[in-house]
């Protein structure tokens, strides 16, 4: 089993997020990272691990660089049955009901498929005093026993 971390970003905030993740990772798990707009549907893999970090853009929108590999997942529509994924999402609580939006749309997107969502769903706020690399590895840390567990 793998584990591939694929972020999809507007600022650039999310590749931080993944190598931040990424780090915590490499330990145990030997993660690899992608850009969504460089990943391509058809290369999922059932058997890995998949974690998804994704910003939030504009009214609760996914960021552009999420938006070809969530319109290709809408396309292709592939079985995703036995995939098991984490979520880690940003946003900024001062959106309201959109806050960290894009994170939510990816694991409907995925679930829809078959996927299974697992671990806590991390929703870093941009509001918050809080560093996104810094919850992030939080977070992650968290995950490594829930990849484990598969």
């Amino acid at each position: 089993m793998s584990t591939v971390i694929l972020y999809g970003t507007e600022t650039g905030t999310g590749e931080l997020v993944a190598d931040a993740i990424s780090d915590v990772l490499a330990a145990e798990h030997d993660p690899s990272i992608y850009d969504m707009t460089e990943f391509a549907v058809e290369d999922l893999n059932t058997d890995d691990f998949l974690v998804v970090i994704c910003s939030t853009y504009g009214e609760g929108e996914l960021p552009t660089g999420a938006e070809p590999f969530a319109d290709e997942l809408d396309e292709v529509q592939p079985d995703l049955s036995g995939l098991r994924f984490a979520v880690f999402g940003l946003g900024d609580t001062v959106y309201g009901d959109t806050f960290n939006r894009g994170g939510e749309i990816m694991a409907e997107k995925l679930t829809a498929l078959g996927a299974v969502q697992v671990g806590e769903h991390g929703r870093h706020d941009l509001s918050s005093k809080v560093k996104p690399q810094a919850q992030a590895k939080e977070w992650a840390q968290a995950l490594t026993d829930v990849i484990a567990e598969g």
